[in-house]
């Protein structure tokens, strides 16, 4: 197993009331326990906790705009998948399809029970396959602009051509490492918030402060591109394999919000219409004006459409 790196790693989300934990699953897996509600639940009534799941290149610094409300109902917590965020890899493979068994021994091992899931762009397609795999450790599951199929659409151009060069060996590594080179963490940083959000106005001071931090740290890593692509890469091959992964998302039981922005960039808003006309039990919610990662740009109207339908897994709850 790779050396971890020397620095101890940072505590970011305690501005936002996170306590920063580590488990042991076969190598440190960095999370972020950001606590429950103050009044102790009824005897009998404890709820499936909520956990966040980033995104690729994110972190759980991309939930802390929602993570605090969320507490007023049920525990929240949120986890850094190897090969990101506080998560080194360490020579755990970083793809979608090991982390969402990382993300079952991580609700089996750590919470001890059924979860409600809650995913963004790459969390959302872990969160699908471990929903898949094993229904009996999802009690819901909010899909937050996730990693989709679009067939027949045309893609963005930037995205297209950059996702285009992370494919192929060898230029992905060149590309990356030119990029990390060239450009500092601050840029890097407000690189990503160009993309991900439609109006980078909306951009927090404070979380972009933290993801700067993030950003240098992960520079002490001994080789973060290879963790990047290795993920970048399943999450393609997952889309190209299309008719399995319409199969999951058209034959999923547990209760589904898709949450998406009609200006996402990475994901367009016609792949969410057909992934929710895949299968009509689920519920969802388009935000206008929003791109991919609605719950730091707009994080007022995802907590509109999120609590409510949180609550409604409350009342399935007390009838089951």
């Amino acid at each position: 197993m790779t050396t971890p790196p020397s620095m101890t790693p940072l505590d970011l989300a305690s501005r936002w009331g996170g306590v920063s934990r580590t488990a042991d699953l076969d190598g440190p897996v960095q999370w972020v326990d950001f606590g429950g509600p103050e009044t102790p639940p009824e005897e009998g009534r404890e709820l499936p906790p909520v956990v966040l799941v980033h995104g690729l290149g994110g972190s759980h610094l991309n939930w802390v705009g929602i993570a605090p409300a969320l507490t007023e109902r049920r525990r929240v917590v949120a986890l850094d998948l190897p090969g990101f965020g506080l998560t080194p890899a360490l020579g755990r493979d970083t793809s979608v399809n090991h982390n969402a068994a990382l993300l079952s021994r991580f609700v089996h091992e750590v919470l001890g029970g059924p979860v409600v899931l809650v995913g963004n762009s790459m969390g959302g397609m872990v969160s699908l396959l471990l929903a898949d795999r094993r229904p009996e450790q999802v009690a819901g599951l909010a899909l937050v602009d996730p990693a989709l199929p679009n067939p027949g659409a045309r893609p963005d151009p930037q995205v297209a051509a950059t996702f285009a060069m992370y494919a192929v060996p060898r230029v992905g590594e060149l590309v990356l490492t030119h990029y990390n080179t060239r450009f500092s963490d601050r840029q890097r940083v407000l690189g990503t918030v160009a993309l991900c959000f439609a109006d980078p106005s909306r951009a927090d001071e404070d979380v972009v402060a933290a993801g700067i931090e993030l950003a240098a740290w992960r520079r002490s890593l001994p080789d973060p591109e290879a963790e990047f692509l290795g993920a970048a890469r399943s999450l393609l091959r997952v889309l190209r394999g299309r008719r399995e992964y319409d199969r999951i998302m058209r034959e999923l039981r547990v209760p589904v919000l898709l949450i998406h922005g009609t200006h996402d960039r990475l994901v367009p808003i016609s792949a969410a219409r057909r992934a929710a006309r895949l299968n009509p039990a689920w519920r969802t919610a388009y935000l206008d004006g929003v791109g991919h990662t609605p719950q730091l740009e707009a994080p007022e109207d995802v907590l509109g459409h999120l609590e409510p339908w949180l609550d409604s897994l409350d009342s399935l709850d007390s009838l089951g």
